[in-house]
């Protein structure tokens, strides 16, 4: 008896703590705007004023993401990235962004899962071996505090959609730096895989970007 209700009790309080794990973590997150994308002769307009490009440094750059499931979330990054700042007469606005991403270098807080995210479930490394974004639009200010509006062609697993996001970006004398999280939905990009039928993985993902390209000195 006392052990039926000891067993009563317990479920109850696991189910809390698993409901207290499982949070979204791109709950007040900003969503990124996706729309098709643009025809090619309007896509990776050229910066407007003295344009300088300077080639991101991967070493202090990052190109994240969060995902999550109903019983908590795993956080990963790609390890071989690469890409340039261009400003626009000393600025960001009217510039251009590049990245590029090596999928097959994807690794997150679980080994097992690399593997899996490596496999066509996911990312088919094999098949679609980069993701990049190439932007077409930054312009100043943004939602939430962000100096910035950013717009550009985002191709991940063979589809290519225009997105637009807010982000922080800054000239400073010694290098250009940026940062942006925003979410986007998966499956606007044909990732479908569902997860386990009791664990079913969430649409929304996280993406977390902090990028720094040095500025060469005179």
């Amino acid at each position: 008896m006392i052990t039926t209700r000891i067993v009563r009790l317990a479920l109850p309080a696991a189910l809390l703590l698993s409901l207290a794990g499982c949070e979204d973590p791109t709950k007040d997150k900003p969503k990124a705007t996706v729309a098709s994308a643009a025809p090619a002769q309007a896509q990776a307009a050229a910066p407007t004023g003295a344009a300088e490009t300077f080639p991101i440094d991967a070493a202090a750059s990052t190109v994240g993401f969060v995902g999550s499931k109903v019983t908590g979330k795993h956080e990963g990054k790609f390890e071989k990235i690469s890409g340039s700042i261009t400003l626009a007469g000393g600025k960001a606005a009217g510039g251009k962004l590049i990245i590029e991403a090596d999928t097959a270098s994807v690794k997150t807080d679980a080994e097992k899962l690399d593997g899996h995210l490596k496999s066509a479930d996911f990312f088919d490394v094999e098949k679609f071996p980069k993701a990049s974004f190439t932007s077409t639009e930054i312009k100043a200010g943004g939602d939430n505090g962000a100096t910035h509006t950013v717009t550009g062609e985002l191709d991940l697993h063979g589809v290519k959609k225009t997105i637009t996001f807010p982000a922080t970006i800054s000239e400073g004398a010694d290098a250009v730096s940026g940062s942006a999280e925003f979410v986007i939905n998966r499956k606007d990009f044909g990732i479908v895989y569902p997860g386990k039928q009791d664990d079913l993985i969430r649409d929304d993902v996280l993406l977390k970007l902090s990028l720094k390209a040095p500025r060469k000195q005179g």
